[in-house]
């Protein structure tokens, strides 16, 4: 006795395997890229604050002569600052190496050992 109709043992579904089986059930496409991303509770995306540029005592001492005006313009000419998108950073001054020249430092932050260094060798900070 055969089966009867026209088709053959596999019925249109082809060889075996998953979609020839009976109330198969096919991942969704996106669904392994959803269970990739971490399950965070929340608000994911961190700050967008942008750090200041850091520039050392040794560098200026290498860089400046006694009497230089320095402010975040100059030492991007000088090239120990870069642009970040697209902007001059807010620049800070760390007390790292000694200072023996007398300079004149204007809108850049500074820190309390290079304050003392650049005050203690006549400079100017404002």
């Amino acid at each position: 006795m055969g089966r009867g109709g026209k088709r053959g043992t596999y019925s249109g579904r082809g060889m075996q395997g998953q979609k020839a089986r009976s109330g198969r059930r096919l991942k969704p496409s996106i669904r392994s890229f959803i269970k990739r991303y971490p399950k965070l509770r929340g608000y994911r995306f961190g700050s967008q604050k942008v750090k200041p540029a850091v520039v050392n005592l040794e560098a200026l001492e290498k860089r400046f002569k006694t009497g230089d005006k320095i402010n975040p313009e100059i030492l991007l000419k000088q090239r120990l600052i870069r642009k970040i998108r697209g902007k001059t950073p807010a620049v800070k001054i760390l007390g790292k190496g000694k200072l023996t020249k007398s300079l004149t430092i204007e809108g850049c932050a500074i820190s309390k050992t290079a304050r003392e260094q650049i005050e203690k060798n006549h400079g100017v900070v404002k």
